[in-house]
């Protein structure tokens, strides 16, 4: 009779980028269930942006993730734009939605290269990051720096893009593209990836709907759905493209999904760059923001990425709170690994494209009492001071 045993996995081991804890029950070489603990990487930035000016949080919302840095600061100015009745102008929406799918082909690359090093194929890892430096340069000549580019701002962008700059991105998009076909062919036909990717992390499409899958990771289990069609924001409801899915519910379909999109996110950049509106690229923003609430989504590389923010008058926000794709696909995962084997758990971890860090949050709980709760800034201030100075607080945990 085989015996059923837990092993863990992490917040630290080799498998894992950040820290994150999964407790599998295995039965020999199968894992016959998980479960997933977050709360490792906490760093209150939603918490933190209530002691800051709307301008100011923008700094903060881009460092939620360092690859979505751009998703978050869009969806961010988004929704304080609609709270305060701002329209950006034409141009400065199109620069703003050119970057954003700079950023999706940067983040997808170095996805495809993670992947490679996933299942032992250090040759992919090395070909991919190295043409993805084109992406990195562009976006370092348009925005100033390479992964967190500061240049969203509310109504608008902070920098303009010039003639010269355009004949340079064309000249990276072209290379970008030969290069993403070349990898196309070659993962279809590459046995060191096909053979450990191919059935490996199976994900059904009325499973990934019912779980709330998002991004790639949905698309790829056959479902078409994406924010940038379903709900179109910046010029995406202006811009031609197509919504990349694969039927084959598996790592080696969510391979094909994401070099898939990397093609599309070319020819978007192509279209955006070819139709550049006239004109200022922002507009000025009051101190002020009035009283009101908006929910603000964008279609992040990883998926869906949401922010509410409500404003109460003031230059500072009363309330933050960020939905990033990777808490939508932790229930996935912890699906796609039920069934397959110990040595595939971290590529089919991987192929969520996983941020763990973005995705934490943090609660207090009693367990005597079975509550929770989440503190003031004031209140979590004396705790942390009673803490430090080593006195007793009421109710400690």
């Amino acid at each position: 009779m085989t015996q059923i045993f837990k092993v863990p996995v992490g917040p630290q081991h080799p498998a894992l980028k950040e820290p994150e804890n999964f407790t599998f029950d295995v039965e020999g070489e199968y894992v016959v269930n998980v479960t997933a603990r977050i709360g490792y990487n906490h760093r209150g930035i939603e918490k933190a942006c209530e002691s800051q000016t709307f301008v100011q949080d923008i700094y903060l919302v881009e460092r939620i993730c360092g690859i979505c840095s751009m998703a978050h600061t869009t969806t961010f100015c988004q929704g304080v734009e609609e709270i305060a009745g701002i329209q950006a102008p034409s141009r400065g929406v199109y620069i703003r939605t050119l970057i954003h799918e700079l950023n999706r082909i940067h983040s997808h690359l170095l996805w495809l290269g993670v992947a490679g090093h996933e299942v032992g194929w250090d040759t992919l890892l090395m070909y991919v990051w190295r043409d993805r430096e084109a992406v990195l340069d562009a976006l370092d000549m348009l925005t100033g720096n390479r992964v967190n580019y500061a240049i969203n701002t509310i109504g608008g962008v902070r920098r303009d893009i010039a003639p010269e700059q355009t004949r340079k991105l064309n000249k990276t998009l072209k290379l970008l593209e030969e290069r993403t076909k070349y990898y196309l062919k070659l993962c279809l036909n590459e046995k060191t990836l096909l053979n450990r990717a191919v059935g490996v992390g199976i994900l059904k499409p009325e499973v990934a709907r019912s779980l709330c899958a998002v991004g790639p990771t949905l698309r790829a289990s056959g479902v078409k759905m994406d924010v940038r069609r379903d709900d179109p924001y910046g010029a995406f409801n202006e811009v031609p493209f197509e919504v990349i899915t694969s039927d084959m519910c598996d790592v080696a379909g969510r391979v094909v999904v994401r070099v898939g999109e990397v093609l599309q996110s070319i020819n978007i950049s192509r279209w955006l760059l070819d139709n550049l509106p006239s004109g200022e690229y922002r507009t000025k923003l009051v101190r002020k923001i009035p009283p009101g609430e908006a929910v603000s989504r964008t279609e992040a590389p990883r998926g869906e990425l949401i922010h509410y923010i409500k404003a109460n008058g003031t230059d500072k926000p009363e309330r933050v709170k960020v939905r990033a794709p990777t808490l939508g696909n932790i229930l996935a995962v912890c699906e796609m690994l039920k069934g397959g084997y110990i040595a595939d758990i971290p590529i089919v971890l991987a192929a969520i494209d996983p941020c763990f860090a973005c995705t934490d949050r943090m609660i207090f709980v009693d367990r005597k009492k079975d509550i929770g709760w989440i503190w003031s800034e004031d209140e979590l201030k004396k705790y942390s001071m009673k803490f430090y100075t080593k006195e007793t607080l009421p109710g400690k945990l």
